[in-house]
Order: C-alpha cells, then structure tokens, then sequence
C-alpha cells in the first residue's frame, strides 16, 4: 500500500497483488471469535477506563490472550450543517484542553456531543445543535456511525447532514453554560471547502467535509 496516487484531497491506493480486496466480504469476519474475561472499572471520573483479559483468533488459526483497556465515555453524534442562503457549512470553534498538548487549543469542528442516558441518537443532535448554534433542525439524515478511536475507545460517533435556513437559528447558542462552553459559530463557504479541508485537525470534521464533496458538491 505504497506510494497512493493523489486525486483532489481523496486517495487512490493501488495495492500489491496479495493484498487486493477482491471478494471480501465483512461477513467472513464472523467465524472469527473472542471472549472477555475480568472486566474491571480501573479509573472512573468523568469517564471510565475498563481493563479486561481478552483471547482472541488469530487469522492463521491460533488464539492470543493478553490484557487490553478500554475508555468509556459513550457515544456521541456530530452533524454537518449547510445554510442555504449562505451556501455555507456551519462550524464551531471551541477551546479543547486535549489538544493543548500540540499547542492549538481551539479547534474548528462541525457541531458534536455526547449523548445521554436514554437519549436516541436523532434526540441528540437536534438538542446539540439548539445548545451550540442555536438552530433547529428536523429529520436530519444519518449518514453513517463509525468508531472514533477503535484501539483505544469504546465510543461510537453517529454522523448526521442537514440543511437549515437563517429563519431556523431561534436561539443565541454558544454552548451549554452549566458545561463551562464557548462556542463560537463559523460560517465556511461551500465553495472553499476543497482548498480548505487540509488545514482541519478533526476527524470528523474532515470525514463529513469529504463526504459533502462527493455527495452534494455537483
């Protein structure tokens, strides 16, 4: 998987002969087993870090055994939105203490949360985007869910597109006061997003952005 031949902001890999895709099919996966074993609460906060024993097959038919932890913090939604009469996706800006460490600290990102207790998905991001942006939204489309950080995290992220209008921003937004936010809106012209997407940090931000371009940019 050497040497991906570059196509706009999108790749196209070309993959030696043994490692083609042809034929696969995710359900072959599931003769594969694994089992848990210990599961224990070994930090617990805000959020949680699960460590367990773990055993596993192996693709050549053996099994391996170790210990693996896990960070628990839920699952969350995040959603593009694009304003019709400003052609434009709406962003956040919003200080992140995690990414302090690289020296950036405020991040552009679509709007995103975390759900609650016995909150479906489709709950949430309606009142997320009421509590960052201040619009209102309804029957937004999934457009998928994926994991944000499968090595190290339990999280899934539900992903979400929707278009709204300026008459739909009812409320001021900026974030939950009770959460400590502050939120700031940001207006990105669709039009821009393909020379701007490199400069994102988030992923996905950047995985939505990508998506708008191939599903709604013609």
């Amino acid at each position: 998987m050497k040497n991906p031949d570059t196509f706009g902001v999108f790749y196209i890999l070309t993959l030696p002969a043994t490692e083609m895709l042809e034929g696969f099919s995710f359900n072959k996966l599931s003769n594969m087993k694994y089992s848990i074993s210990e599961e224990k609460v070994v930090f617990h906060d805000h959020y949680k870090i699960i460590k367990a024993k773990v055993a596993y097959d192996t693709f050549e038919g053996k099994q391996i055994k170790t210990n693996r932890l896990a960070f628990e913090r839920g699952d969350s939604v995040a959603i593009l939105l694009y304003e019709k009469e400003t052609k434009s996706v709406l962003l956040t800006n919003q200080f992140r203490y995690p990414t302090c460490k690289n020296n950036d600290g405020w991040l552009l990102e679509i709007p995103a949360g975390s759900m609650e207790e016995n909150e479906n998905p489709n709950e949430c991001v309606t009142r997320e985007v009421m509590e960052e942006l201040g619009y209102k939204i309804t029957n937004p489309k999934h457009i998928n869910t994926f994991y944000s950080s499968p090595g190290a995290s339990t999280e899934r992220i539900f992903l979400f597109f929707s278009e709204v209008s300026k008459n739909d921003k009812t409320e001021k937004g900026g974030g939950a006061e009770d959460e400590n936010e502050d939120i700031q809106l940001i207006r990105l012209p669709a039009s821009e997003i393909t020379s701007k997407i490199l400069e994102f940090k988030d992923a996905k931000t950047i995985l939505a952005l990508q998506w708008f371009l191939l599903e709604c940019s013609h």
